[in-house]
């Protein structure tokens, strides 16, 4: 709770973990802790990123290397960009680009984000989620 929002923050859900990745992590006891550590923001990501796989085993490389990133005290996937929220609503705004974004591999999201958040002023970041917004609307694949 602050001044600005009266109303005190939800607490985050706990994320349901699929069977598979539960099995995984219950024979790998390192990644197991280092689990039970992360946030449940962090666990949706892991999960979200296990998901996303199309084939049966892309998703099996995935659980393996999500086990060995955790066991190494990895917080999150290695290759899975996070959204911001201001990025998320601009996206949401406009239908175009947002179509675009979901079109995007992996290493362009990243690329995307990455000049995104280079900028530490806040001005200048909202700036470039505009710009990319307009950018993604055009069919550029690149900042």
């Amino acid at each position: 709770m602050n001044r600005l929002n009266p109303k005190p923050a939800k607490e985050e859900l706990e994320p349901s973990v699929p069977t598979d990745l539960r099995e995984a992590l219950a024979a790998a006891s390192k990644a197991n802790a280092h689990w039970a550590a992360l946030t449940p923001i962090a666990r949706r990501d892991f999960i979200s990123w296990i998901d996303s796989a199309k084939q049966p085993e892309t998703r099996r490389r995935r659980i393996e290397k999500a086990c060995s990133m955790l066991a190494d005290g990895k917080r999150r996937p290695c290759c899975y960009s996070i959204v911001s929220l201001d990025l998320h609503l601009a996206l949401k705004a406009t239908p175009k680009a947002k179509a675009q974004w979901s079109d995007l591999t992996p290493i362009e999201r990243r690329d995307f984000i990455t000049w995104m958040d280079s900028t530490k002023e806040p001005e200048a970041h909202g700036r470039r989620i505009e710009k990319a917004c307009v950018m993604l609307a055009a069919g550029k694949r690149h900042p």
